[in-house]
């Protein structure tokens, strides 16, 4: 316990926990969205996608993460543009961006002079390594999200659930559509030194499948996608810290197992239920 209670004298620990709880709040708000949409490999398509922002902003010498949030919300555009206005297939659309992304990733990484020595914090996650610029744009983001949730929740409801029948009673879908593919992207990128492209899609959708073995509501699954995504996080990182191994596939691990162990609490509780209702 002691030592537990030592790891929140050191700023790095502090600044990952508080990652942890920004990295929750936005993936279970936006990840909900996703999961009820169904549009999760469009979700792993700007993940992918964004790796050609990484290799821009390093041979520009600018911030990686700024070429990878403008890279990933040009391709969640591109992506509906491709799909709605050029009549090509969704999943052929993603492939399209997806590829794209990482060959442009690739190229400009190699072009870029010297070595790039961060780059597998952003392929596999690094939240030891979360700056205070980055806590406030995860914070920021966070804000962003709730307000717009709040502001427009019945929309999105209907967007989510039924695209059809919101064009029908007038309602803006594709304003929601562009707004909503813009901040998925923005999520993915803020969250991306948290678990790393490789698993971010994982964080978007672990957590919102563990909440739906206890609810069908939109609202109460979002609150308890934010739970369980702090819960596993907070969890992966100690895990991490006590087996020395990459926190990004620990918190993705962690996530797995609270779902195999809420799967389990479910069924056992639905056989005590059943067997007491006999």
């Amino acid at each position: 316990m002691g030592t537990i209670i030592e790891l929140f004298t050191y700023d790095f620990f502090v600044h990952a926990l508080w990652a942890s709880l920004f990295a929750a709040v936005s993936c279970g708000i936006i990840g909900t969205y996703v999961v009820t949409r169904r549009i999760v490999f469009v979700s792993g398509g700007i993940t992918h996608a964004s790796f050609g922002g990484i290799g821009i902003g390093y041979f520009l010498g600018l911030n990686p993460l700024l070429g990878a949030a403008v890279f990933a919300v040009l391709s969640g555009w591109g992506i509906q543009l491709f799909t709605q206005k050029g009549k090509v297939r969704e999943d052929s659309s993603i492939a399209i961006w997806w590829s794209l992304g990482m060959a442009i990733g690739i190229i400009f990484i190699y072009l870029a002079p010297g070595y790039a020595p961060n780059l597998m914090s952003y392929l596999f996650g690094s939240i030891l390594t979360v700056s205070i610029t980055e806590l406030w744009l995860m914070t920021l983001l966070s804000v962003i999200l709730m307000v717009v949730f709040l502001l427009f929740y019945r929309t999105i409801l209907y967007v989510a659930f039924d695209e059809e029948f919101a064009k029908t009673t007038g309602l803006p879908v594709n304003l929601i559509n562009y707004l909503l593919i813009s901040l998925i992207a923005v999520t993915i990128v803020l969250n991306i030194r948290v678990v790393g492209i490789i698993l971010i899609l994982s964080l978007l959708t672990l957590p919102q499948a563990t909440a739906n073995l206890f609810t069908k509501d939109f609202k109460t699954m979002m609150l308890l996608s934010v739970a369980f995504a702090f819960a596993g996080s907070f969890s992966g990182l100690l895990f991490s810290f006590y087996i020395d191994i990459p926190s990004g596939a620990s918190i993705i691990f962690t996530l797995v197992a609270l779902f195999g162990l809420m799967k389990i609490f479910k069924l056992v509780k639905t056989k005590l239920n059943l067997q007491g209702g006999r």
